[in-house]
């Protein structure tokens, strides 16, 4: 038989300042931000949502193993909501976030989707997308 991944546990999301990272994803995308401590000892951040969780590591002080080129503002994630792009759209002005592109058709993960894309504050794209049924 061969061997089948299931599901996403989590990524790393590598950042400039953790703090500011925190405020974007908690107060703008409604995330959760936690605190953890592994096996090391060391305290780290997490930003959980859903049953997702994204780690995030400081740029320069990146915890072992890590990606071979770890950088902030490489990611491009894409994050569905049930909420309608309209209540994000007003969601994100309100916090003179700006919109790079969208409403647009994407094609999803099982389907098609409907997408807006905005800029976290180290440069990564945010995709946030509605299925659409």
């Amino acid at each position: 038989m061969k061997p089948k991944l299931t599901s996403l546990d989590h990524l790393v999301l590598t950042v400039r300042d953790i703090d500011q990272a925190i405020a974007f994803y908690t107060d703008i995308l409604g995330m959760t931000a936690e605190r953890f401590q592994p096996a090391d000892g060391t305290t780290r951040w997490a930003l959980t949502f859903g049953t997702q969780k994204i780690n995030l590591h400081r740029a320069g002080h990146e915890f072992e193993p890590k990606a071979a080129q770890p950088k902030p503002g490489a990611a491009d994630l894409c994050f569905l909501t049930d909420l309608s792009l309209a209540e994000w759209q007003t969601h994100l002005a309100r916090h003179d976030i700006e919109i790079e592109e969208g409403p647009v058709p994407r094609t999803g993960a099982t389907g098609p989707i409907l997408s807006i894309y905005l800029r976290d504050p180290d440069g990564n794209l945010i995709e946030i997308s509605t299925p659409q049924r």
